[in-house]
Parts: structure tokens; C-alpha cells; sequence
């Protein structure tokens, strides 16, 4: 890495809020022409010294310095303007406007009297595009763009304000084998054009596959620095957390015994076909498979969320008819959906109502709502948990991810749900935090309930389950034992 020019040189940068400190007197380089991975849990800083980097915060103390010169940069726009763009994980782009008026939203190519210049708008996204080699007509309109042609739509907004450094912030959650491949093709070009990339993922396998130097962040302080070839993957994670994790996977054997749930030629049409598997007690059941194989849909079905227009449930031996959600709440069914934050929880509420939410009967006295039931059963929970809040007043909101999950867990424990289906529990967590959510479906399958573990990450599938389905093209193509998972052998049931 000596023969690349630093183009970000980070000193010092430090950021103080009401009550806590966010970042503490960060210091490290960034050379040209490099994939520069930065990782750290939830809540290590990382956000926080992007926004300043891009102006959505002002640094308490610090600066740094950009091709060599110190630079004030007060709002986004300044930060582009210098060629220091981000590709959020949050895509912001306008749905019904094509590529090419995404591309340059807010600066359209123009030409006499201040008209748009339509056709060199439409040619310079389209060289924009065709450089980065991939097939996309700029004329499109963005919705009908998969999450993949949307972050290639970023990238190139990027490039049209001649951005030198791109930040890509968790890129690769939401994207199959294949999109991700072409991320990384896409990644390989901008570096050979001399552009910097800072990646920022929780996947370890994506930072020893991709990127050249890593820097690591905990609770707001710079740990390392060091090229990725002279550390080891759990030499990494423990700079991390600042502990040694031991195995990554924590599995901790339990009883199975006899069949909590079995699902029986499940159908929805245009959907899902003659799904059919079962999930004893005692047992971590994996469900893998490619996006849009259909593992969220029947977990929906299931849970009636979505409706099922055939097929048959039965619990501990017994048919069940499960119309609502909350007949499968009766059933002790519950879903920890992949989309927490719009369909697992209500963001602007505390987490002591969120915890309550599933059932006031809990918290009700004389059927009022008692305050000191509530915040009693909360208290619990945060105990019985380890959630990390300081009261459970704090807006869900404000937790950390991996906080986040365990209130939406705590809720179906309130219940006593016994056939809990996770839905891809550890997007977006931080590899500590991925561990507690293991041990807690290990716990839960050790007293007895049924756990259905839905999940795109095939080494925590390996790692953390029993037995493993895979779904492909709405229906199951083949079940794994234990004895003989394997990811080739995953992959060859979900594309063949």
C-alpha cells in the first residue's frame, strides 16, 4: 500500500453530543486507488464519522485533510463538490423519475435559454453506466430497477460529480450471490480507475474477499489500521468487540423430540407451491434459499400475513385453521420479520410499549392499561434480555440493531410463543451482537419451542442449525441433516 498517495487523511476528529461522546480523537489514513474497509459494532462510530466526512455533522474537534488539503466541508454538497460521495444503504433516489434524472437530480445537462438538453443528459448517464460495463438503458424508469440496478444508479450519481472517494455504506445487505458478484466486478473497476472505495459491512467474508486495508472502530475510538492480509477473521472480530468471541457460532445442543409444526402442501397462487416440511420441539430449523425463492412468503403464509390460498397446518399433531394474525398468535406462532423497523416494531414508541404491544391482556388491571405492569413486564424483559437502553422509556427508535431484534423477540416471549420463525434475524447487526442473537435462539430451542431460522447468510445457517430446507421457485427442493451441510450442497438444491 506505500506506492498509493493518501487522498483522506484523518486527524484527530472527534464528536460530542448532549451526554456522550460519538467519536474520540480519530486518527488514520486512506490511500488512493484503494478498497478501504471500515467495520466496528453498532454504535462504534462508524455513522458518526461518515457524516462528518460528508457535512451532515461539523466535527467537535479535529479535521482532515483531502488530496493533501485541509477542507471545511459544511453541508453534502460541499463534500461532492470536493469528489467525496456515499451510496447510502438507504437508497435515495425518486422512484417515478428515469436513470438518467436521478443521475443528475437537481443539475440537469442544459442547453440555450436554460432548457434541458435532454438527449446529453440521457448520453452522459448512459456513458456513466456503459463505463462501469453493465447493460441499463438510462431512459428507465428507477422503480422497475432491482436493488442492485438501484445501487448501480447511486454509484453512478457518484461519478457524475467526478467523485474520487465513494463510501458505500452496508451495500450488499439486501443482494443475492449474484448482484453481489457484480458489485464486487463494479468495485474492481473503480479501483483500477484510480477511484477510493471505504466499504463499510458486517460481513466478514465480504472485507477478506474485496478490500486491501481495514480500519477498525469501537465505542467511538480508533483500534487499527492494517492491511487485511496480516489479520485473521477472528483476530478481526476480536479488535471488534475488544474480546475473543470463541466460536463464532455458538451452538448449544438441545432435546428435539416430537413434531411442534407441520406444513402441508402450502399454497399461494403465483407464489408459493406444495410447500411441505415440519420443525420439532427442541429444534433450530434453517430455510434457505436464493431472493425471491420464497422463503419470506411462506413464513408470511404461515403467520397469516399474507393469505394462503391452499394448504394445510398442523400443531403438536392437531389441524389448525390460522385466517389472522392473530389466530397464529393463539396457536403460539410468532414472526421476527426481516423488515424489524417497518414491520417488527413502532419506532416512535418506547420500548416498554413495544414489549406489551402483542398483548395488553398482560398489562391490564380492572381493563385499564396498568402503568406499573407495564413498565414491570419491560424491566423483565431488558433483564431477562441483556437490552442494552438506559430506561425502558427510550424510544425503540434509538436502539442499536441488535437491541432493536431483542425487543422484537421479547414481545413473542411475552406470549410464550412456542414455534418462533426468525426472518433473516441478523441483517444489519454487528458480528457481537450476531452472537447473543444465536445463543438466544439456542436458549429458546433448549426449553423446548420450535425455531424456524430464515436466513441469505449460509455459515450462520451451517453453524447455528439442525436440519436445513431449501426452497426454490416457491416450493421445497430438498432438506439437509446436519452430518451433511455443506454450502455447495445448499447451493446446489437452491439452483438446480
Amino acid at each position: 500500500m506505500d506506492g498509493h498517495e493518501v487522498i483522506l487523511d484523518i486527524r484527530g476528529l472527534t464528536k460530542e453530543f448532549p451526554g456522550v461522546r460519538a467519536l474520540s480523537n480519530v486518527s488514520f489514513q486512506v490511500r488512493r486507488g484503494t478498497v478501504h474497509a471500515l467495520v466496528g459494532e453498532n454504535g462504534a462510530g462508524k455513522s458518526t464519522l461518515i457524516k462528518i466526512l460528508t457535512g451532515v455533522y461539523s466535527a467537535s474537534a479535529g479535521d482532515f485533510l483531502f488530496k493533501g488539503k485541509a477542507v471545511k466541508v459544511e453541508k453534502p454538497l460541499d463534500a461532492q463538490r470536493l469528489g467525496l460521495s456515499v451510496v447510502h444503504q438507504e437508497l435515495k433516489l425518486v422512484e417515478t423519475l428515469s436513470i438518467a434524472e436521478n443521475i443528475f437530480l437537481g443539475r440537469p445537462q442544459t442547453g440555450a435559454c436554460k432548457l434541458v438538453n435532454w438527449r446529453a443528459m440521457r448520453a452522459a448517464a448512459q456513458k456513466l453506466v456503459d463505463d462501469l460495463h453493465i447493460k441499463l438503458d438510462v431512459s428507465q424508469e428507477v422503480s422497475r430497477l432491482s436493488v442492485a440496478q438501484k445501487q448501480i444508479v447511486e454509484i453512478c450519481k457518484a461519478l457524475s460529480f467526478n467523485a474520487e472517494l465513494i463510501i458505500m455504506d452496508e451495500p450488499s445487505a439486501t443482494l443475492t450471490e449474484n448482484e453481489l458478484e457484480c458489485l464486487f466486478d463494479i468495485i474492481e473497476r473503480l479501483r483500477r480507475r484510480g477511484i477510493t472505495v471505504i466499504y463499510i459491512s458486517h460481513r466478514m467474508e465480504e472485507i477478506f474477499r474485496i478490500a486491501d486495508v481495514v480500519t477498525v472502530l469501537r465505542d467511538g475510538e480508533h483500534i487499527r489500521t492494517l492491511p487485511v492480509a496480516e489479520v485473521s477473521r477472528q483476530e478481526l472480530i476480536a479488535l471488534m468487540v475488544g474480546r475473543e468471541l470463541g466460536n463464532e457460532y455458538p451452538k448449544i445442543e438441545a432435546q428435539i423430540t416430537d413434531i411442534a409444526m407441520e406444513v402441508r402442501d402450502l399454497h399461494r397462487e403465483g407464489v408459493l407451491h406444495d410447500v411441505n416440511f415440519h420443525v420439532r420441539h427442541g429444534e433450530i430449523l434453517g430455510l434457505a434459499g436464493l431472493v425471491g425463492a420464497g422463503r419470506t412468503e411462506t413464513a408470511r403464509a404461515i403467520f397469516a400475513a399474507d393469505k394462503a390460498t391452499g394448504g394445510d397446518i398442523f400443531i403438536n399433531g392437531k389441524k389448525v385453521q390460522i385466517r389472522t394474525v392473530r389466530d397464529a398468535i393463539r396457536h403460539h406462532i410468532a414472526l421476527i420479520p426481516e423488515d424489524r423497523k417497518q414491520q417488527g416494531l413502532i419506532l416512535g414508541m418506547s420500548v416498554k410499549h413495544n414489549v406489551s404491544i402483542v398483548d395488553l391482556n398482560n398489562v391490564c388491571a380492572n381493563g385499564l392499561i396498568s402503568e406499573k405492569k407495564e413498565r414491570s413486564l419491560a424491566k423483565e424483559m431488558i433483564q431477562k434480555l441483556d437490552i442494552s437502553t438506559p430506561t425502558e422509556e427510550k424510544e425503540v427508535r434509538l436502539l442499536s440493531g441488535g437491541n432493536q431484534q431483542k425487543v422484537v423477540l421479547s414481545k413473542w416471549l411475552v406470549v410464550d410463543s412456542d414455534i418462533m420463525i426468525f426472518d433473516e434475524p441478523t441483517r444489519g447487526i454487528d458480528v457481537g451482537a450476531k452472537s447473543e442473537i444465536y445463543k438466544l435462539m439456542c436458549g429458546l430451542a433448549r426449553q423446548g419451542k420450535a425455531v424456524i431460522m430464515i436466513s441469505s447468510d449460509l455459515p450462520e445457517l451451517i453453524g447455528v442449525c439442525d436440519r436445513i430446507y431449501v426452497m426454490r421457485e416457491g416450493t421445497i427442493s430438498g432438506c439437509i441433516e446436519r452430518e451433511d451441510f455443506s454450502q455447495e450442497a445448499i447451493l446446489d438444491m437452491a439452483i438446480s
